[in-house]
This record gives structure tokens, sequence and C-alpha cells, in this order.
């Protein structure tokens, strides 16, 4: 069974930048999709960022294109989110998903088409 671990969270100002990880551990050749959520308090997860497993073809939400990128290190089976132009819309609890059914690409920053969480890690942008 897959199992996420989330690193990197922390404060950082406006303009700053951060990297999110996240390990995984029992990955499985079905791993479809890995993506990134987050989460602001009084507010529904939000899709950030999504990438397909065996292609690399990545997909973002509108509010991050151009500031973020989504990565993958097989061999170290860590999936990254590197962060740049952070504002305080950026700021909430970063949670990293794995899915293991087939789904449309289009749905790949929906949360149900996820099948495992991590356990999600905060970041916190102030000016």
């Amino acid at each position: 069974q897959v199992q996420l671990v989330e690193s990197g969270g922390g404060s950082v100002q406006t303009g700053g930048s951060l990297r999110l990880s996240c390990e995984t551990s029992g990955y499985s050749y079905n791993t479809l999709y890995l993506g990134w959520f987050r989460q602001a308090p009084g507010t529904e997860r939000e899709g950030v960022a999504a990438i397909v497993t065996d292609d690399g073809a990545t997909y973002y939400a509108d509010s991050v294109k151009g500031r973020f990128t989504i990565s993958q290190d097989n061999a170290k089976k860590t999936l990254y989110l590197q962060m740049s132009s952070l504002n305080s819309e950026d700021t909430g609890i970063y949670y990293c998903a794995a899915a293991l059914r087939k789904s449309w690409r289009w749905l790949l920053l929906r949360a149900e088409t996820y099948d495992r969480w991590g356990q999600g890690t905060q970041v916190t942008v102030s000016s």
C-alpha cells in the first residue's frame, strides 16, 4: 500500500520560494498519477498540480501556472513541488496524493481522483 510523507513546508515572505517533497513508500507499479493539493482554513481542498507517472505529463491550476513546478524522482521515489513568487493566497496545508485508478486527465486536479493521501505540511506566506 502506498504511503506518502510530505516535508519542506514553513514560513516565507511574499515573493519567496519553497520546495515541498513527498516521499513515497510501498510504491506500486499501479500508481498512475501523483498530485499536490492545498487547503486553507474554511476552504475546500484545491488541486494545485499533478503529474502522470509514466509519461511525466504535468497539469497545473491556473492560480499557480508559471510559479509552481511539479516533478518526480523515480529513483528516490519522491515527488516535489517547487514554489516561487509566493503570495498570501498560497498559504495553506499542502498534501500530496497518489491515484491508483485510471482517470480522465482533465480530472487530475480533483481530489476524488486520488486514493492515498499524506498528512500534509503547512505553508505560510506573509508580507
